[in-house]
């Protein structure tokens, strides 16, 4: 637990300027930027302090977006990805924008609805070293790529196993519409070709295999 500085106090919460919304240890938050034209930075809080002018300050603990990290934004990194950083700061409790939330990826997928306010994470990443916990993650489709929540994927019918409709050739509308999906490692290619034009044909687009 970080040491309270010489002459502050810790507080329980802080309201955001201009809202009646209010910020406690634990939440994650939008802060202004430094410079405009730039998306807020992502931060968990961890502490709130006052000084005896009653000048707010908050400890956070940041996130990364992908571009901001060694590698850079790679295809299976998602539009709302982040990753929580080992990286902790002081900062002018004013520069807070508003509130967000950081799901765990599981609980992202779930999600009947995305808001601009949510957000996941699924690593830890040390921006001393460039290093991510956990160093790897279950890779899937012929491509052997991470899920990107973003992506719809289709579920082979015999292995159970989740395909990019682009790596199987398919579009993603036509992939949208199929009721049933042998990849070619379960089936001839004759078989696929027949499953594809007998699910297409039948047009149940509500049955769609999207990952979740």
């Amino acid at each position: 637990m970080a040491k309270r500085r010489p002459g502050t106090s810790d507080v329980d919460s802080y309201t955001i300027r201009g809202t009646n919304k209010i910020v406690k240890a634990g939440d994650c938050v939008l802060m202004r930027p430094s410079e405009s034209n730039t998306a807020p930075y992502v931060a968990r809080v961890e502490k709130i302090e006052a000084d005896n002018r009653n000048n707010m300050k908050v400890r956070v603990r940041w996130y990364y977006r992908p571009e901001e990290a060694v590698g850079g934004r790679r295809q299976f990194h998602g539009a709302k990805e982040l990753f929580l950083s080992d990286h902790h700061d002081m900062q002018s409790a004013h520069t807070i924008e508003g509130k967000c939330i950081v799901h765990s990826f599981k609980n992202y997928t779930k999600l009947e609805n995305v808001g601009p306010e949510d957000y996941y994470c699924r690593f830890e990443y040390k921006p001393s070293t460039g290093a991510f916990l956990p160093d790897r993650v279950a890779v899937y489709c012929k491509c052997e790529m991470p899920y990107n929540p973003d992506d719809l994927m289709i579920q082979c019918d015999e292995c159970k196993d989740w395909y990019h409709p682009a790596c199987v050739d398919l579009t993603v509308e036509e992939a949208k519409q199929l009721d049933h999906f042998i990849c070619s490692e379960h089936g001839s290619d004759e078989d696929v070709k027949k499953a594809q034009e007998n699910s297409l044909a039948n047009g149940k687009a509500e049955t769609k295999r999207q990952r979740k």
